[in-house]
Parts: C-alpha cells; structure tokens; sequence
C-alpha cells in the first residue's frame, strides 16, 4: 500500500475533536523544530495535540492505515534533532497529557508524558518525597522526553539517570495498540525487559502516553564547593581523585569559554582568567557533607587549584548550580551553536577534553565545554558565526572530529541528549555494524512500515517518508 497523506488528514478531522488540531501552517511553524534547529526540518500535514491514550491510537491508527509519518513530541527542549517535523508528516504534540498523581505509599508519581520536569518535581515534595533526575532544562523539559532520550543531569553522578527510576510505562505501538509494561513495583522481573527497551527509544518504537516512576525521600540540604584551575589537566586530574574516594551529589564542570559566557550573563564575579572550575555538592547529613566537601577541597588543592569557596549556605550554592545550569543559554548568546553530548570512561576525561580544546584551535573555531564531569559525559558546543560561511564548514568539521575522538576513546556519540538525526551519520561507527543490524531487526520487529519518528536514530527504509 502506498502512502496517502491526503485522505490521512481527512480520516483525522473526521474522527478526532477540531480543538485537538492543528492545521495553519502559521500555527504548525513552532512545531517544526526542536532546540537542534535542524536545517532539515519539514512542513507538518497536520498537528494533533491529544489529551487521552485513546486519541493517541486513533491517530496512530490513521497514520499506519496510510502509511504516514508520525513524530512525537514533548516540550520540544531536545538537543539533537529528535522532534525534527517530517514532511507531510503528524506531528503528536504530547503536551496536554499533563496530569501527576503522587502515591507516597509506594513513593512512586504516575505522569502523562507532556507534564514538565519541574512538576514532577513540585509535586514529590509536597510528599517530602524527590525526584532525583534533573536535565539544566529541568524547568522547561518534560517528563515524555526525558524517557524517551534516557536524560540525565547535574545529580547523576550520584542518583543515576531517567531509566533508573521509570517503573512502567504505557506506549501506543506502531499498529495503534496500547501496552503498559511495567508498573508500581519496585521487583518484577516477569518477562523479557521490554520497559527498558522502550527507555531512550526517542519516539521510534512507540509513543508514551504515560509513565510511573520511583521516588525517593527528599534530598538533604547541600553544601557546595566551587574549585578554578589554571589549565585543564590540573581540573580533569581532580575530579579523577574526587571520584575515587567518594561519590559527591554533584560534579560539574566548565571550561574557559564557558566561564566567560556565564559570567557576561550573571555579572556574578566569576575569574575569567581560569583555564577550567569544578562545582561539587555534598547532600550527606550535615556533618558528613562538610567533611566531603573539605577532602574534595583537599584534592583540589592538591592538584593545583588556584582557588577553592566553600559554602553551606543555600541561596550562595544554588547561584552557582543555577550559572552551571544557564550555561548553554548564555554559550548560544554568542551565536548559533552545534551541541555535542559525548562521553568517555573517566579515566579518558582528560584526553576528551584536552582533545577537543586542541579540535578547536586546529580548525580556528570556538568549542566551549561544560560537563557533567563525575560520569565523563561532556556538552562541547560550538559556536557558529552566523554571517561566516566558511566557519560554518569548519564547525561542523569540528563536529565531525569530536565524535571521532570521542568513539577512539572508547566513549559515546551520545550520553543523554539522544542520537536524533544531528548524531546518526555516526552511530554506525560507534555501535558496529553487528550491533547496528539488530537496532534495525528490533526497529522492523516493532515498526514494520517505519512510520514512527523515521530519521531519528536510524536511516529510515526509505527515504524521503
């Protein structure tokens, strides 16, 4: 059966509500792109902005009757052309699927995918409960997102990321069936792992129109360190030292480039001169966290830190969490940016880092990296002049060479932020073409026409749909 765009938008407005759709293609503009901005970006058919898990198949439905393109959609936060519009493509904006109910009996929050971070958040503590995953877009991104990259944040390091806390999930597969795998348990080991397979499938393998996740009891106060380093190697040496001695709440890092753009956003006196800072947060019982913070200050030291500023104080902690957190914000004041996320072994953060400052000045562009340092996962972005054709070409050379070195290095293309569309030229490399076959045999198995998100992680079996 061929495709037919046409009568699927007709089959749509037929059975679906008129205030659910989108079809003003003025109005249809905001939809086509994620934060990635992918140049490639199409023009949707239609948008449907559902409110129930059955409307969600009915679209589905439609779309597999005739053969047409569906892209989920949460926030549109993403950072690697995930939510990029297909032509003539649905896009399924899941933003109205908002609803949480905590049960603190369980500690787990059951969500609609469309629900933000930062609610999900609001609504645990008002159990005393957390929860722990926290991308810097926290207050902007939404939980259906989140899932479907597996994203992380400045906590990991500690409290490890999305998948370690999604109990079950209910996703509409390719063929318009809803499944809800998965639930309120914290053992269950029934059947093969299919929750987890769905976990960072980046809308490929279905559409989540639910999620339950754990909670745990709400994080202790934090106390916080922030460390400058004269070159690099002194700051990526200390956070090796700090890892093999404790596991901090949180370990951030910023490079040059970064502390300067923070600091021409914030004013907040940050040293502009330092090659690297460390910010560290202890959230271990007041006592405890002052002696983790002091043997972190210790390390630090140790390995050449020009200056160390230890607070306990909650308002001085959360300012330099909140300037870690704007940093890509204040990085793309400067300009377009193209936004790595690619992560080493911590043993190879040094040559990771190191090797992407010398990617920087081999092809005379501006790389700034920040870090979540305590996993080795890093966000280089480089900034692209926008009147300077030739940069353009040098900054996506860059692009390209990051990747490699992250891949030689025995790292990923991709830490949290997904492989997208932005990443796929480079997956094939970094899984292998044994294990790049079966992504595809689990891909056909699940989507047979390939009508789910097609381009986002894999290319698609035809191109052009």
């Amino acid at each position: 059966m061929e495709r037919n765009d046409a009568h699927a938008l007709d089959d749509i407005i037929a059975a679906l509500p008129a205030d659910i759709l989108v079809t003003d293609p003025v109005s249809m503009e905001a939809y086509r792109w994620d934060r990635a901005n992918d140049p490639a970006a199409g023009m949707p058919l239609v948008v449907v902005r559902p409110t129930t898990t059955e409307q969600v198949q009915q679209v589905v439905k439609i779309a597999a009757k005739h053969r047409t393109p569906i892209v989920p959609r949460g926030a549109g936060t993403g950072l690697s052309g995930g939510s990029t519009a297909v032509e003539r493509g649905i896009v399924v904006s899941l933003d109205r699927m908002n609803k949480i109910e905590v049960d603190p009996v369980t500690r787990t929050v059951t969500a609609g995918p469309g629900a933000l971070n930062a609610e999900v958040k609001a609504a645990a503590a008002e159990h005393g409960l957390w929860y722990p995953p926290d991308p810097s877009s926290f207050e902007i991104c939404s939980i259906g997102g989140n899932v479907a990259t597996n994203a992380g944040g400045l906590c990991c390091v500690k409290y490890g990321v999305t998948t370690d806390y999604v109990l079950g999930v209910t996703v509409v597969l390719a063929d318009g069936r809803a499944v809800t795998l998965g639930g309120p348990r914290i053992k269950d080991v029934a059947g093969l792992s299919l929750t987890k397979l769905f976990v960072g499938s980046e809308g490929a393998l279905g559409l989540f129109t639910e999620v339950q996740l754990r909670l745990i009891p709400a994080q202790k106060q934090p106390t916080t360190l922030v460390a400058t380093f004269p070159t690099l190697d002194a700051a990526t040496e200390a956070v090796l030292g700090i890892i093999r001695q404790m596991r901090p709440s949180m370990l951030e890092f910023m490079d040059q480039p970064t502390i300067n753009a923070v600091e021409d956003a914030t004013k907040m006196g940050l040293d502009r001169d330092a090659a690297a800072m460390l910010i560290a947060q202890s959230d271990e019982p007041s006592g405890a966290a002052l002696d983790e913070i002091w043997r972190i200050e210790e390390i630090c030291n140790a390995t050449g830190a020009t200056e160390c500023f230890a607070t306990d104080d909650p308002a001085d902690g959360e300012a330099f969490v909140v300037a870690r957190r704007m940093a890509i914000p204040a990085i793309e004041r400067l300009g377009a940016v193209l936004l790595e996320d690619v992560g080493v072994p911590l043993p190879r953060l040094g040559d990771l880092v190191l090797g992407i400052a010398e990617i920087a000045e081999n092809n005379d562009v501006t790389i700034a990296t920040m870090a979540h340092a305590g996993d080795g996962n890093t966000h280089p972005l480089i900034v692209l002049e926008r009147s300077d054709p030739a940069q353009h070409e040098r900054a996506h050379i860059a692009y390209g060479e990051v990747m490699d070195l992250a891949i030689s290095l025995g790292g990923t293309i991709t830490g949290e932020h997904g492989v997208g569309r932005l990443k796929r030229p480079w997956l094939a490399d970094y899984l292998g073409a044994e294990v790049l076959e079966l992504n595809h045999r689990i891909k056909k198995a699940l989507d047979p026409d390939g009508i789910l998100n097609p381009g986002s992680i894999l290319v698609p079996d035809k191109p052009g749909r």
